[in-house]
């Protein structure tokens, strides 16, 4: 009786530090969030900025951005092309992408953009772009793993995965993984830039890739997501240093794209107009991919042009990265590599 309560307590004190953890995560991230993340935080950043690092051109440089036909993905593809870049824009919806590709080359005068259809969250779709690029035999000088979905609602591919697991972990590992031999062409100005979000701030990495074993929570499993791509560009970053390959992270702070009002519609309406654009969340993206690489963190996440902390203060985030070897290894496994 007495060894039944002892544990009973145990349980309940244990709960109830996960519970407080867990809240001073949110408002750890919300106070952070709401003094850096909006566009306020991007004009005060801004001042800091050096207007050189932008000038560079892309001539003769290949990228390939995923999602690439609204949000920070579509200004990621533009500024890219309106550098010279010859840029391939993969997008699941024929339709729309081939609105964008139009409307980047009406803008840009460049007629080196092309569209590639492939939806990330089908994992077959992705080792069939990854043969039909291959074919072309292109270095590949800078991914943009940009593609993202925040599901609020538990949906499964036909395959068989949980949508936001297949398209922000599953589908993003399996492109980038396909495409080494193309980034290993373009060495040493290869890198891989992949776009996570400040959302990563409230979850530690967990090896429940897929959510199981409770009431789904689509906001937690995006931010889960984003934590795993965080840990993966360490990882990636260590395990393909000889490659020299760029592996780089970072988050566009909070945006306000058509993914954002569509997933977040409370959030996007109550912050309407202090939302940063889809141009600014982009900002950093375009930057990493113009730095020379020795200016860079191998493996490092930036926000607003610099290195940016991948763990909040007293967040208990820090030690679950240890976890990440295991999760390459599964993902490795369900991706069929």
């Amino acid at each position: 009786m007495q060894t039944s309560i002892h544990i009973q307590i145990r349980i309940s004190i244990t709960s109830l530090a996960m519970f407080l953890v867990k809240t001073w995560r949110s408002l750890a991230f919300g106070l952070y969030g709401y003094k850096n993340f909006m566009k306020s935080g991007f004009v005060e950043h801004s001042r800091n900025f050096r207007p050189e690092d932008m000038q560079v051109q892309l001539d003769g440089k290949n990228c390939i951005v995923t999602g690439a036909n609204s949000g920070i993905g579509y200004a990621t593809a533009e500024g890219l092309a309106s550098r010279g870049a010859t840029v391939y824009m993969v997008c699941r919806n024929k339709e729309r992408g081939e609105a964008a590709l139009s409307e980047i080359q009406s803008v840009t005068g460049s007629k080196s953009v092309y569209l590639e259809i492939c939806d990330i969250s089908s994992i077959s779709d992705v080792k069939s772009f990854a043969a039909r690029f291959s074919s072309k035999d292109v270095p590949v000088h800078v991914l943009v793993n940009n593609a993202g979905v925040l599901e609020n609602d538990r949906r499964t591919t036909s395959e068989g995965y949980e949508m936001n697991f297949a398209v922000n972990v599953l589908g993003t590992y399996t492109m980038t993984e396909l495409m080494l031999p193309l980034l290993e062409k373009a060495a040493p100005d290869a890198r891989v830039i992949t776009v996570s979000s400040a959302g990563m701030y409230t979850t530690p990495l967990m090896e429940d890739l897929q959510f199981s074993g409770k009431k789904f929570d689509g906001v937690e499993q995006y931010s889960r997501n984003k934590r795993v791509q965080v840990a993966l560009t360490e990882k990636w970053a260590n395990m393909y240093k000889d490659k020299d390959i760029g592996f780089y992270s970072m988050h566009p702070g909070w945006a306000e794209t058509p993914g954002v009002a569509k997933s977040l519609p409370n959030f996007s309406e109550s912050l309407s107009g202090k939302l940063r654009t889809s141009k600014e969340g982009a900002d950093t993206v375009i930057w990493l991919a113009l730095q020379p690489k020795e200016k860079l963190v191998p493996g490092g996440f930036y926000f607003d042009r610099a290195e940016a902390p991948k763990h909040l203060p007293f967040a208990a985030t820090n030690y679950s990265h240890a976890a990440i070897d295991s999760i390459a290894s599964n993902l490795r496994t369900l991706a069929g590599l």
